[in-house]
């Protein structure tokens, strides 16, 4: 090795069998905006073997205030192929996959099928449905994350009793809501995404206590947290 991993090598939660298990892992990362920058950056950057990545949407320049994986040159350029070209340049061990499509239930087992945990990105209810549901039935766990404003929270769902139905269980009612406005802080998803991340990694290496059916919630203007069983 070059050295690359050696801070995370001396851990004893990692250590060279936990550096194995990252570099053997397939994560899937369904949005690459505010969430999945940070998410996509710091799991590339610990030697996840292989990281894919699914979006639709393009670069703008309304992006840049928090998505910190592109820049002003992007815009209109299609996300998923702008991050693969960032991420390959930080780590040029990874795989990474770009999957330039929008995750569908047409097409989410079959994505979802080609990794070991899923893990979220995006900024709508619908979608949340569509991977907890695929992870359910694929028996791999979803790594969920939400943010709004100055507000975020992380949970793991599909790996033991909670889905994301489990958190709202009318879908009905959870897609007829009105969008919950664009207002967000850039620092909200690095520090939600990066918890995100964390998460990923304690369920590749196996140390720790995953949120496994828990939720934890942050308020960024108080700096007040909390964990609540599902």
């Amino acid at each position: 090795m070059d050295g690359r991993y050696d801070r995370q090598l001396i851990l004893p939660e990692i250590g060279s069998e936990g550096q194995c298990k990252l570099t053997e892992a397939r994560v899937l990362i369904v949005g690459v905006g505010g969430l999945g920058s940070p998410l996509a950056a710091y799991l590339t950057a610990a030697g996840v073997g292989t990281v894919g990545l699914v979006d639709d949407d393009v670069v703008s320049v309304s992006n840049l205030q928090r998505q910190v994986l592109y820049d002003e040159s992007q815009q209109g350029k299609a996300k998923v192929l702008c991050a693969k070209q960032r991420l390959e340049a930080l780590n040029s061990e990874v795989n990474v996959v770009a999957h330039h499509t929008r995750l569908t239930a047409g097409n989410a087992r079959e994505l979802i099928s080609q990794y070991d945990i899923v893990a979220d990105g995006t900024d709508n209810f619908a979608t949340r449905y569509v991977i907890s549901d695929a992870c359910e039935a694929l028996g791999k766990p979803y790594v969920y994350a939400a943010i709004n404003g100055l507000d975020g929270q992380v949970a793991v769902l599909c790996k033991a009793k909670a889905t994301y139905r489990t958190l709202f269980p009318d879908e009905k009612t959870m897609l007829s809501m009105p969008h919950p406005g664009k207002a967000v802080a850039g620092v909200t998803p690095a520090v939600v995404g990066s918890v995100e991340a964390g998460q990923v990694m304690q369920l590749i290496c196996g140390y720790g206590e995953p949120l496994i059916d828990r939720l934890w919630t942050i308020d960024l203007r108080t700096m007040q947290s909390f964990i609540i069983d599902i």
